[in-house]
């Protein structure tokens, strides 16, 4: 089944991205929660049209992240957590508290857009990404360090 996505969907698509998913992810999740609708002729010439009209916005809002990117290039975060004697964080470093951190820094984040691949829960240096668009990704570098 092919559906057109409303909004972002992680690991899926963009909004107004054209995919293909099975029919009961489509017609029992997509649908009714209102993030995709199915992807008949009239659905996707109107689309097309929507597109064509939002293409100037669309070019300003990617200018902005690529903006906020250049920006944001050259940062490193320190975040402090309660460790253990053997280095052990007490829990885990999450993207909340990079958010945060960000937000010290003067960087309005959304927590949802900051991606950490690999779990935090020692001492040292990791990399999170954000994603400020489709298209835009920033490496932002952070520390965990013992907090006493």
């Amino acid at each position: 089944m092919q559906v057109i996505l409303k909004e972002d969907v992680a690991n899926l698509g963009y909004t107004d991205d054209i995919v293909t998913v099975k029919d009961g992810y489509g017609r029992n999740y997509l649908i009714p929660q209102k993030k995709a609708v199915i992807a008949s002729k009239s659905a996707i010439s109107v689309l097309n049209e929507n597109k064509r009209q939002r293409m100037h916005k669309l070019e300003k809002i990617k200018n902005d992240a690529v903006a906020l990117a250049s920006k944001m290039e050259g940062i490193s975060l320190t975040i402090g957590a309660k460790t253990s004697s053997s280095g052990s964080i007490f829990g885990s470093v999450s993207n909340i508290q990079v958010a945060e951190e960000l937000t010290r820094q003067g960087f309005e984040i959304d927590r949802k857009i900051i991606l950490i691949r690999e779990p935090v829960k020692e001492v040292g240096s990791y990399k999170a990404l954000v994603k400020l668009h489709k298209e835009v990704l920033v490496e932002i570098p952070f520390e965990v360090v013992s907090e006493s």
